[in-house]
């Protein structure tokens, strides 16, 4: 589709909203789910004049990342650019890498040793504070011993997650990131080995597995943080920019660093927000309106509270935006869309491969199909079930930025 859009691509001045509230999606609980139990007057009104449907971040019962399903939405095939969640969020902290960097994501744990083997009781260390994890972070900067010469790059991220970039004396071949991720995803497992899947990641992985067992060592008093867990091991990709392919001054509105990351991957400016508040991401956009053609604003909290199957903490996220629907629509965007990455039901604690309601406001809708904006209301909608990739194409279409392709 990128292809296509390149070619019939149109400039003009109107402006498109683009708003992911992560993790939207959900299951009924009580015969309701989040979405629907929310008290929403602003996107109820404004579903009635919008096109809306449901749409499918990578595939029919494929369970999306976060990085995939944003990749998606951006119009980018995460199947044909697949970008591990270590690059981006080492990109969202402002970390500039090199080929002979891998980057990895990581998070703060909570283990319990019998016989000196970890089990892991809390996967994210019980979300503990920013403040927390920054003066851990430093605990084991301080303490860290050179390994083999390798650059060590350890960096807080929000609560229990940090970055960490490994700066090898010499570029990561092909393949030299294939290493496989040493969260077991569930509590009551042991943390996984660091696995190479290829030949030229096997000496990567042994380092890594070398830095784990030092790490370990250093914060095992630790109370709630006495251990890591790593994912996303990559190299950074190089991938074409909003500029090029959208004709579009992009600009990425998140308080979360692998959001902002991938954003950078795809060429949007990183704007400055206050706090991490919903209310400061709406006055950043305020103050940047007449500066951009295009923003993305991502609201992280849903997708928290619907993995922690917070179901009452996930509502209240989603009506607190929904108080802020008019201050966007005052704004007077061309194209406002609502919608989220993936689905992460409450009952599930979990990603989901569930259809994600989706809401597309503009001048040219077919309306009048529905008169809220939930997973049942969106599935009435014009727009039907369709793939995340052509979200940027019908954002283009309904702000007049696409020409008649072919004769």
């Amino acid at each position: 589709m990128q292809e296509i859009i390149k070619d019939i691509k149109l400039v003009n001045q109107n402006k498109i909203v683009l708003c992911v509230l992560d993790g939207l999606g959900g299951l009924p609980i009580n015969g309701e789910t989040e979405l629907e139990a929310a008290k929403t007057p602003n996107l109820n009104e404004l579903s009635i004049n919008s096109s809306c449907g449901l749409h499918i971040p990578i595939s029919q019962g494929i369970t999306p990342g976060s990085g995939a399903a944003h990749l998606s939405l951006f119009g980018y095939d995460p199947i044909r650019n697949k970008i591990g969640r270590g690059v981006l969020e080492a990109l969202g902290l402002g970390i500039e890498l090199t080929d002979n960097d891998l980057a990895i994501r990581g998070n703060f744990a909570s283990v319990e040793y019998k016989d000196g083997i970890p089990t892991v009781r809390d996967r994210r260390a019980g979300r503990i504070s920013t403040d927390e994890n920054k003066r851990i972070v430093s605990k084991i900067n301080k303490n860290l011993d050179n390994i083999e010469g390798v650059k060590v790059n350890l960096t807080s991220g929000m609560e229990h997650r940090f970055s960490l970039v490994l700066s090898f004396p010499d570029p990561i071949p092909g393949g030299g990131d294939s290493i496989l991720d040493t969260d077991p995803q569930l509590e009551g497992e042991k943390p996984l080995t660091p696995t190479a899947t290829s030949e030229n990641a096997k000496p990567y992985a042994e380092y890594v597995a070398k830095f784990i067992n030092q790490v370990s060592k250093i914060i095992e008093d630790e109370v709630k943080a006495n251990y890591i867990l790593l994912r996303g091991f990559a190299k950074q990709p190089k991938l074409p920019g909003y500029k090029e392919i959208y004709g579009l001054n992009a600009a990425c509105i998140a308080t979360y660093p692998m959001y902002r990351g991938v954003s950078k991957l795809a060429g949007m400016s990183v704007l400055d927000v206050f706090d991490t508040s919903i209310g400061a991401e709406i006055n950043t956009l305020k103050h940047n309106f007449m500066n951009y053609d295009f923003f993305y604003i991502h609201i992280k909290k849903t997708d928290s509270y619907g993995e922690d199957g917070n179901f009452n903490g996930k509502v209240s996220v989603i009506e607190e935006f929904d108080r802020y629907v008019p201050d966007i629509i005052d704004l007077n965007p061309s194209v406002f869309v609502v919608t989220g990455d993936h689905s992460t039901p409450s009952l599930m604690k979990s990603h989901s491969w569930h259809p994600v309601p989706f809401l597309l406001y503009s001048k040219y809708n077919r309306s009048g199909l529905h008169n809220e904006f939930n997973e049942c209301e969106c599935r009435k909608g014009d727009l039907g079930i369709f793939k995340a990739t052509d979200a940027m194409a019908l954002m283009l279409a309904h702000s007049l930025r696409l020409q008649k392709y072919g004769a």
